[in-house]
């Protein structure tokens, strides 16, 4: 077995595991509110407090799917369990998209607070600097990542805290004439409704990161998944209202728009002083940097999965001693780079991808979680979320992508720009069998002198005939011809192999004689796949699978099952990654 295959046995706890997704999430504290007031003025906190419901529904939408699909990849994960490979792989690329944003915004962002600390502060090369230095914490472990996230992470917690202690000090002694003197101003964006709406949409971007602890979920011990999801819940639902609320009662709304870009620093300042204003942006550049560790943590998990399904080339697979895969981890810093000098570090541009990007994935989500229910509803899960909150969620969601795209549609045609490239890359690792299929097909035409001289040195079809080496396993229960027919399909539309084994699991009692005539009918229905019989007596199981692995070779990731029911005696976690096809 290939031992890049491994897991490391280091498993996060609730607090590590919660700080290195909330770092993400939480840093949005620091900008959320000044952007919100920005369209929806004194009604902000309005607007924040329904991106809190929001983010209450999808914590049973993320649980129920991850409860059942316990394996890294978020929405990728579920979207390659219940539809199809390109369908997951688009998934995969927009939160890889979305992490490449977060990275480079948060430091980028960080580093900007951390010039307003020392004044002197050439912006892009500190960037790469604080990208290079968590690329090499990341590949150090996720250890040792999480021990230093848990300390930004309480310093933040810390840090708002008493922000907001400070800020209702000041209204204590002050009184409410601020909120009031703001709350009669002239409404934004033409109007109550407009403005709740408006403001919505931006505030949306306060809840970006929610979908890290997804993509990492192998590396959590059992039960700390949901409650990662609670925690970060009650930190964006409190902390983001609460600042705009108190920012509304200690400044006009006019000066609010003079410091949109440090709005956190100067509510300490106006509430509690310099000491507060310069203990705020010390935290900002800490908890903007964990932001950037998140990224790290979670494209490394969904990387390495979308690579063990041959989406990104093995290439990615290599771990050092600490069960890291580096090379995933310098491929992310080299993207990250590429990224910020392409942009120049433009915020505009940087928050298109990541606004829109980001939002996608969240209603993918949503979508896969319907189809779990759709196709995979026999299988156990701890919870489930009703189908009437998920539409409704997704409806959330929808709206959030559609108000952003009103507000700065140039942003979005920056989103595709780099989209558009991404998808044509993993659009060619799916269909790279086809492509050089094609390729030996146009070479035939050629004259025969260049076509040797092509053949001789380029040799394609040694390429194809290794693409397509890998065996798949699918494990039956003796379904009839009609089941192992769309097992079939799926594989072709799917998969690039020629090989697959059908394996059944016998017992005494059992008779093959039906399934044994089925699978002579699908040999000679697909004759392109050569589909090999096998019959094993024992007891379906773990141990099984891991046995099974080793002795043909085949990693569990390239084995499948048909969805199993309640009374199947083993979590789909507990599989090794074997996947649903059925």
């Amino acid at each position: 077995m290939d031992k890049s295959l491994h897991k490391p046995s280091f498993k996060l706890n609730e607090l590590q595991a919660t700080a290195i997704c909330g770092n993400d999430i939480s840093s949005s504290c620091l900008y959320v509110a000044a952007l919100t007031i920005s369209y929806a003025g004194q009604y902000a906190w309005i607007s924040l407090i329904v991106v809190g419901l929001v983010l209450y529904l999808f914590r049973k939408i993320y649980g129920e799917v991850v409860g059942a699909l316990p394996l890294n990849g978020g929405a990728y994960n579920v979207l390659l369990n219940t539809t199809s490979k390109s369908t997951a792989s688009f998934a995969a690329c927009l939160t890889i998209l979305s992490y490449m944003a977060t990275a480079v915004i948060s430091a980028y962002e960080g580093m900007h607070y951390f010039r307003d600390i020392v004044h002197v502060l050439p912006l892009i090369p500190a960037t790469i600097l604080l990208l290079l230095i968590f690329m090499m914490m990341a590949i150090i472990g996720i250890g040792e990542s999480a021990v230093v996230a848990v300390i930004i992470f309480i310093t933040h917690i810390a840090s708002l805290t008493l922000l907001i202690l400070a800020g209702r000090w000041f209204v204590i002694h002050h009184g409410v004439a601020i909120f009031e003197q703001n709350w009669q101003l002239p409404v934004r964006s033409g109007g109550i409704m407009a403005a709740l709406f408006f403001g919505f949409s931006a505030a949306m971007l306060g809840i970006s990161g929610f979908e890290s602890s997804a993509n990492f979920v192998e590396e959590q011990r059992p039960g700390v998944f949901p409650k990662t999801l609670r925690n970060m819940w009650r930190v964006v639902s409190f902390f983001n209202p609460a600042i705009a609320l108190l920012a509304l009662s200690i400044i006009p709304l006019a000066g609010i728009d003079d410091h949109k870009e440090s709005l956190l620093s100067f509510m300490g300042e106006t509430a509690g002083g310099k000491w507060l204003a310069y203990l705020i942006s010390i935290d900002a550049v800490l908890v903007l940097s964990g932001a950037v560790l998140t990224s790290y943590v979670g494209v490394t998990g969904l990387a390495e999965r979308i690579a063990l399904d041959r989406i990104l080339p093995n290439f990615f697979l290599v771990k050092n001693r600490r069960g890291v895969n580096y090379r995933i981890v310098i491929g992310f810093f080299i993207l990250c780079l590429s990224i910020l000098l392409v942009t120049g570090g433009s915020l505009v541009n940087l928050a298109g991808v990541y606004t829109f990007s980001f939002l996608l994935v969240m209603a993918l989500f949503g979508m896969g979680n319907l189809m779990l229910k759709i196709k995979r509803n026999r299988l156990p899960r701890p919870e489930r979320a009703t189908i009437l909150s998920v539409i409704v969620a997704i409806s959330f969601i929808l709206a959030a992508f559609f108000g952003n795209l009103l507000l700065n549609a140039h942003a979005f045609y920056v989103f595709l720009q780099y989209l558009v490239p991404a998808m044509l890359f993993i659009i060619v690792m799916l269909k790279r069998a086809q492509i050089i299929k094609w390729t030996l097909y146009s070479m035939r035409h050629l004259d025969k002198s260049y076509k040797r001289l092509v053949l001789d040195n380029i040799r394609p079809h040694r390429a194809l005939i290794k693409i397509n080496a890998q065996e798949l396993v699918f494990f039956t229960r003796g379904d009839n011809v009609a089941v192992l027919n769309r097992v079939m399909i799926y594989v072709e539309e799917n998969e690039a192999t020629k090989k697959i084994k059908i394996v059944h699991i016998a017992n005494s009692d059992s008779d093959n004689a039906n399934l044994k005539s089925d699978i002579l009918v699908l040999d000679r229905a697909y004759p392109d796949i050569d589909i090999d019989f096998v019959e094993i007596e024992g007891e379906f199981g773990p141990e099984l699978i891991e046995q099974l692995s080793q002795e043909w070779k085949i990693p569990k990731n390239f084995m499948f099952i048909g969805a199993p029911g309640d009374k199947f005696p083993y979590h789909v976690s507990e599989l090794g990654g074997v996947r649903l096809i059925m």
